[in-house]
């Protein structure tokens, strides 16, 4: 599974809290799944301001996998950019990164932002 940036956003403001929230119950109900955010996801949460302190930035993803983008990844884009914008129900550039790096790893996405990716055709799109 690929954790989207809504999901990470949501994951760092319950670890503010103790741990309490949909976010760590979902991770709780995942335990032997193997995780992993995108590069560009990593990027969206450095920019936040929460992210002033890398170590704090590092530890939130020292467990999961960080999938950078590559040749299948940038085909995969191309190739959803056309279609949707073809269907008139384009997405956010960063989003569609996001979702060309699940496909091209065929790995669902866990997201809070349903309305975005399930414009994307053959994407295993999770909410929590």
């Amino acid at each position: 599974m690929i954790l989207e940036t809504t999901f990470l956003v949501d994951l760092e403001r319950e670890a503010v809290r103790d741990g309490k929230g949909p976010a760590f119950a979902f991770l709780a109900s995942v335990p032997e799944t193997r995780l992993a955010i995108t590069l560009v996801s990593a990027g969206e949460m450095a920019s936040g301001l929460r992210s002033t302190d890398r170590a704090a930035w590092e530890r939130l993803f020292q467990r999961f996998d960080v999938l950078a983008p590559d040749r299948d990844v940038a085909w995969c884009y191309g190739r959803l950019y056309r279609d949707l914008r073809s269907r008139g129900t384009p997405i956010g550039a960063n989003d569609l990164w996001i979702a060309a790096t699940a496909l091209a790893h065929e790995r669902p996405l866990v997201t809070r932002n349903r309305a975005e990716f399930d414009r994307v055709p053959d994407l295993d799109v999770i909410g929590y």
